[in-house]
């Protein structure tokens, strides 16, 4: 299972990025699909995550409605929309595949640790 992440970048505050993770080796069905970020300083934390077999999305709770993750199986790619970029979403946004998912793992000390593929990561930095 390889993950390829791409779509980072430097914006200004309040624009829009959509970071993608292409993933080869894996069949999106039945399986948890999620994004993370690691803030500078900090410890990587969950952003979001689908339900490969419900095919229902399930966000943090910091989320605030401003990220929205989506998949496309027929391309084998994940998608992180992030609107209204303010400077503390500066981060490295990573994807991982194959972990657990539903609205009440993604809080959990064990959601990270379920995912067993991840791919490199892709930097957004956010500054005027």
């Amino acid at each position: 299972v390889q993950l390829q992440a791409s779509g980072g970048g430097s914006v200004q505050p309040g624009g829009s990025l959509t970071p993608a993770c292409e993933v080869s080796g894996f069949t999106f069905d039945n399986y948890g699909l999620a994004w993370f970020r690691q803030i500078p300083g900090k410890e990587r934390e969950a952003v979001s995550c689908i339900d490969g077999f419900y095919n229902k999305v399930y966000y943090a709770d910091f989320v605030e409605g401003r990220f929205t993750m989506t998949s496309d199986s027929a391309k084998s790619t994940l998608y992180l929309q992030i609107d209204a970029l303010k400077p503390e979403d500066t981060a490295t946004y990573y994807c991982a595949v194959d972990g657990t998912c539903s609205g009440h793992s993604i809080g959990q000390s064990y959601f990270r640790g379920s995912y067993p593929y991840w791919g490199q990561g892709t930097l957004v930095t956010v500054s005027s």
